[in-house]
């Protein structure tokens, strides 16, 4: 059996509550959250204390303790990784902005896949607050981010995950660029 068609077995024995199938998952699908970790920190600032391996070992912990975790495929258990993962820099950004030294400082990410400048660098925790806004005008529009930048899913397997065809992904996808470089400006 192929890795994929592994992951995708390993998944279906935990929504049918198998937690144990939870530790077989993860030889299988540590390369690609580590990738993805990477992505994520690519634009962090120098000395981040969060390496891509802490990353994907948190985003670990969140996803193993979630009862009522549920992917039916592998393409949406990297895309709910990829949203806890995020979901770790915010909450690491809120605690080192929170410390009694240093508080005012603000993580900075790189969104080369949002801006057309890759130079662009934008806080995290105003980031978080522009995808809760987009996801509150329009939740696909959000998930679209999530998995594509995030993610770094294809285009063509969002169109797929979401039932949608590639055409309306891709505009979903710029609206919602133009709505995150509008609201982070």
């Amino acid at each position: 059996m192929s890795d994929a068609g592994a992951i995708t077995v390993l998944l279906q024995r935990l929504s049918a509550g198998e937690r144990e199938a939870h530790a077989d998952l993860l030889p299988l699908v540590y390369a690609d959250l580590r990738r993805i970790a990477a992505r994520h920190l690519a634009g962090e600032r120098a000395g981040h204390t969060l390496s891509p391996t802490a990353l994907v070992h948190e985003a670990w912990l969140r996803l193993s303790t979630e009862a009522a975790f549920a992917a039916e495929d592998r393409r949406r258990y990297f895309a709910i990784a990829a949203r806890r993962m995020r979901q770790v820099l915010v909450d690491h950004a809120r605690r080192r902005d929170a410390a009694k030294r240093g508080g005012g400082e603000r993580a900075e990410v790189t969104l080369s896949g949002l801006a057309d400048d890759c130079g662009d660098r934008l806080d995290v925790l105003a980031l978080d607050q522009a995808l809760e806004r987009l996801e509150a005008a329009d939740a696909r529009k959000a998930q679209v981010v999530e998995l594509r930048y995030f993610a770094g899913i294809e285009m063509s397997d969002i169109a797929e995950l979401l039932g949608i065809s590639r055409a309306t992904a891709q505009r979903d996808w710029d609206v919602a660029r133009a709505f995150l470089l509008d609201a982070l400006s």
